[in-house]
């Protein structure tokens, strides 16, 4: 079990928790009928960028369903659930730990239950736990972190794709410390790198089956997953160092997930990285 550090909220955390409340809820997002009676599916879709973008999903028209950690997020959970009602669709909720590959193939079963089939997948939970020093790390750490951020991707899209017809699309959160690693992150940005190469790889791989992947790989994001992870030091000013001077919400962000949703929007796109990170120019 991974302890969280002295002076954070223990994670997941949840919104209500947080010191200053995120904008996640799409409150001015105005949908075009983009994702008409598509169904999705959403891991860490409680709340942050996975709730934006589920209540996204829905005001484009599709249903959705999302996993989360426990019962700590259950609030955040049923906000979500509730907002997307909200916009007329369904959403059904599962409450899983899929660092467990059993829980990620079960998820997606009853997902596609649910839904009646599924037409998109968004990888999206995530793990982190900051470090002062590499040798902070304990093999305990970096086996749950990439059991999380990089080993649930595969377990919870080889159970997908079986199921998925052309025209679908896979969208998995990178990390903008995928891309340039980060000091403190050493096991999240290995985990982050991990999710881009799949992301490269997966979209070759089912080019002949009709369906797209992409990534989006965001900068700094207000989500429960700093206040939760991140010393209180850390957590004052965040985002700051971004050449834009702050962090990212949610809301900014789910837009490149409705993206690469829509055949309209971006049909001939797949294997690509669309990374919001706030002016930062991005290596590659």
């Amino acid at each position: 079990m991974i302890q969280p550090q002295q002076g954070i909220t223990p994670f997941p955390g949840n919104t209500e928790e947080m010191p200053e409340q995120p904008r996640d809820e799409m409150r001015d997002y105005v949908g075009r009928d983009l994702l008409p009676s598509k169904r999705a599916l959403v891991t860490g879709g409680d709340s942050g960028i996975g709730r934006a973008v589920a209540i996204a999903f829905a005001k484009e028209g599709a249903d959705v369903a999302i996993a989360y950690l426990d019962e700590r997020e259950d609030d955040d959970a049923h906000r979500t659930r509730a907002l997307v009602e909200e916009c007329g669709r369904r959403c059904f909720l599962y409450r899983t730990d899929l660092a467990e590959a059993t829980n990620c193939t079960a998820t997606v079963n009853q997902a596609i239950h649910d839904l009646g089939g599924l037409d998109v997948l968004v990888n999206n939970v995530a793990f982190q736990s900051p470090v002062e020093q590499f040798d902070d790390i304990t093999p305990e750490q970096w086996s749950h972190t990439f059991a999380v951020n990089i080993d649930s991707y595969f377990h919870v899209t080889a159970a997908a794709v079986p199921h998925m017809e052309r025209g679908s699309s896979i969208i998995n959160t990178g990390s903008i410390n995928g891309l340039r690693g980060n000091a403190k992150l050493i096991d999240y940005s290995a985990t982050k790198g991990a999710v881009t190469a799949l992301t490269y790889s997966l979209a070759q791989a089912f080019v002949d089956a009709g369906i797209r992947v992409n990534c989006v790989a965001p900068g700094p994001v207000w989500t429960p997953l700093i206040p939760s992870t991140m010393p209180s030091a850390s957590v004052d000013g965040f985002g700051e160092q971004a050449p834009f001077g702050r962090s990212a919400q949610p809301d900014e962000i789910a837009p490149s997930y409705v993206f690469f949703a829509s055949e309209m929007l971006s049909s001939y796109y797949s294997g690509q990285v669309l990374a919001p990170v706030g002016g930062e120019i991005v290596p590659g």
